[in-house]
């Protein structure tokens, strides 16, 4: 259902040279099934994609201007901010004592498992510059999409969000998506 959805957004409106080459890449991920995080939003198989739809969803109905923005723009970047989480958890187990019978019992949890720390948002926008060219607002509003939650950033996020509204418009409809309409979706955490 959600990667149909996903599959079918961006199908439709992204109509960009390497597009297809970038969605071949994607299906041999584990985007399509892994966690948004190990615990604070869509902690739970196919959590990734659910969170990238609440984004576009978010985006789409709060902040999209017929006359001055792209469709197009909006579904890669809100579809696609968070690439570089493909590949990046694995579920694991550890020991957790069950309070009711006093044993200990191996629970799974995801665990990162980065294999390529180059950063949160530059890092996606990098896989996505592998397949797809950004336009220069993509670029700024995927890399910046943390807001000053990415500890790198200084003043140039300030920057980035004077010069393109686009990078505004992500960040805003990323918190939205994180901590407002996503409160309740995790089944494997991380306690």
């Amino acid at each position: 259902m959600f990667k149909t959805r996903f599959l079918d957004l961006f199908n439709n409106n992204v109509k960009r040279q390497g597009a297809t080459e970038l969605l071949e890449w994607l299906e041999k991920t584990d985007f399509f099934t892994a966690p948004a995080s190990t615990k604070y939003h869509c902690a739970c198989e196919n959590g990734l994609v659910m969170h990238s739809l609440s984004v576009f969803d978010v985006m789409m109905e709060k902040h999209f201007e017929e006359d001055v923005d792209s469709l197009e723009s909006f579904t890669i970047c809100a579809l696609l901010h968070d690439l570089c989480k493909a590949s990046f958890y694995k579920v694991s187990t550890r020991n957790v004592k069950n309070e009711e019978t006093g044993k200990w019992e191996k629970v799974p949890y995801y665990a990162i498992e980065d294999t390529f720390p180059y950063g949160h948002g530059e890092k996606s926008v990098y896989l996505v510059e592998r397949f797809m060219r950004l336009k220069p607002a993509e670029a700024m509003a995927i890399r910046w999409h943390m807001g000053s939650f990415d500890d790198s950033t200084g003043f140039s996020v300030s920057a980035a969000y004077e010069k393109y509204p686009l990078a505004v418009k992500l960040h805003l409809a990323d918190l939205e998506s994180t901590y407002l309409r996503e409160k309740n979706t995790s089944a494997v955490r991380n306690k």
